[in-house]
């Protein structure tokens, strides 16, 4: 959620980005290095892939979250129906997001980056702005890949993404009033944003033009974005959201985004399809950023419905050309709830593929921990404990990890520190490159 602008103003100028964790040192780093780098020796000795030689695909889908999972809220019709067979059928499950009603380019970050927001403190709010210009090194899956772009068919200028997206190593923008133009641009019916087909259409184009033998697509949707209020779609009452405790605005609004959501829902299959046909191996990340703010019935109750609200959905799809030529197959363990953070490594395990030392360590992390987020309730203390929600979906304190998750978590932690706010010792042996 969104701060005041005096707020923003003030952490711009003020920012402790992360607290120093104990033990932090040169010889400390090195040694964790030492050690990452023979988990991805052991790792990388049943793994015969490369992602390099591969095409992934980063899709978030804006606000993209299920709502039959929400207490209270009812639709007459599914509009999901295709997306909920592909995740059935493909690795899948819930994807706890550290935001909610907003927050868009944080949970870019974690993807992109495999660092937690919740390891930062509450004065860092957008690292994208406030931090990633003052990082000489920026770790990201990007420079895996010999051709990277990405993809989003709206303004370029929110969130300082061109800076970022330099920096992170990605070749080619695709945006509104950008160098490199949206083709095909559509919209679905009166909505004012393009459709998620529109960007589909794109990053198949990107795949079809590409002569590079890997190619990494980070694909940011709009066409879900708020508002949804009455005239959006013609037909969202045939979604007929019904509820005791909610009001009529808040229906309307309902039925629009479902409307919405049916329209992506569309747009994957049709999508899956055309990436059945490529003749090149290709691995889908799918994933909703965070819940739209419009459950205001919810929300303002975040100590009880907090988790339900912070729950979007995710598939990793690996086409059909991956699945028979890399033997790229669904994983079906440590996939119930995942951190946006972890999809790097699951997309290595999912091909088959070699991992650097950074990956290894990721790997441990999304196998061996629960998935975190910031807590659901912010409050004066800027060093909160993060949220930790188990395969389970039970929520878990630190306390309740055991010594060998304990002191995981703490290796995962003096890297980010190095790699953010320290002295980056950790670059020259743990990055992608």
């Amino acid at each position: 959620m969104g701060r005041s602008p005096t707020l923003q103003f003030i952490n711009n100028i003020d920012i402790k980005v992360m607290d120093k964790p104990q033990g932090y040192s040169e010889a400390k780093i090195k040694k964790l290095c030492e050690k990452y780098k023979k988990e991805a020796q052991e790792i990388n000795k049943e793994r015969t892939n490369q992602l390099k030689d591969q095409i992934v695909i980063f899709n978030l889908s804006e606000s993209f979250a299920d709502p039959s999972r929400l207490t209270g809220v009812k639709l007459k019709n599914n509009p999901i129906p295709n997306i909920q067979k592909i995740k059935k059928d493909n690795t899948s499950g819930i994807m706890l997001s550290s935001n909610y009603g907003g927050g868009t380019a944080n949970i870019e970050f974690m993807t992109l980056t495999g660092l937690a927001t919740c390891n930062f403190t509450s004065t860092l709010q957008v690292p994208y702005t406030q931090l990633v210009g003052k990082m000489k090194t920026v770790p990201s899956i990007v420079q895996q890949f010999p051709e990277a772009v990405a993809i989003h068919p709206y303004k370029g200028t929110f969130y300082n993404r061109k800076t970022v997206y330099k920096k992170l190593g990605i070749d080619r923008y695709y945006f509104l009033g950008s160098e490199y133009k949206i083709i095909n641009q559509k919209k679905n019916e009166n909505s004012k944003y393009l459709s998620d087909e529109t960007a589909y259409d794109n990053a198949l184009k990107q795949i079809n033009n590409s002569n590079k033998s890997g190619l990494f697509i980070n694909l940011v949707t709009m066409q879900n974005h708020s508002p949804y209020n009455k005239n959006v779609y013609k037909n969202a009452d045939k979604f007929n959201a019904s509820g005791s405790i909610f009001d009529s605005a808040t229906q309307i609004n309902l039925n629009n985004y479902a409307c919405g959501l049916n329209y992506t829902d569309e747009a994957a299959q049709k999508f899956m399809k055309e990436l059945d046909k490529i003749e090149k191996p290709v691995t889908w990340v799918f994933y909703g950023d965070h819940l739209p703010g419009i459950y205001n019935f919810l929300s303002s109750d975040m100590g009880k419905y907090g988790l339900e609200l912070h729950e979007t959905d995710y598939f990793i799809y690996s086409n059909k050309y991956a699945q028979e030529h890399l033997g790229a197959k669904r994983l079906t363990t440590y996939t119930n709830y995942v951190s946006p953070n972890e999809f790097s490594a699951m997309v290595a395990e999912q091909t088959n593929s070699k991992v650097t030392p950074f990956l290894a360590l990721l790997t441990h992390v999304y196998q061996e921990l629960p998935a975190t987020a910031i807590p659901f309730v912010l409050n004066d203390d800027e060093n909160s404990e993060p949220v930790m929600v188990n395969q389970d979906g039970k929520i878990i304190t630190n306390s309740d990890l055991t010594a060998k998750q304990k002191e995981l978590w703490h290796d995962y932690k003096l890297i980010q520190y190095d790699l953010t706010v320290g002295k980056q010792y950790s670059v020259k042996y743990l990055m992608y490159k």
